[in-house]
């Protein structure tokens, strides 16, 4: 694993002062980003609800709404 500096280095970036300040009006150098920031995560890739977790989800969110259904009719009467 080779390891690069992510820090420009003053001597060669354009627009810095010595000791690494920047002047009014100057843009600051962007950020580099790591090379290796880590492994790509490709074990569980986004893919949604899966249909039988959804159907019981449904059908328990029927269940209980006609639970309270029956119940308000049965108090009416």
């Amino acid at each position: 694993m080779s390891y690069t500096n992510p820090d420009p280095d003053p001597e060669r970036t354009p627009g810095l002062e010595p000791g690494g300040g920047v002047p009014p009006g100057e843009t600051p150098p962007a950020e580099s980003s790591l090379p290796e920031a880590g492994p790509r995560e490709t074990h569980n890739p986004p893919k949604g609800w899966a249909k039988a977790p959804l159907t019981l989800i449904l059908g328990l969110a029927v269940l209980i709404a006609a639970f309270f259904l029956v119940y308000a009719i049965v108090l009416i009467l």
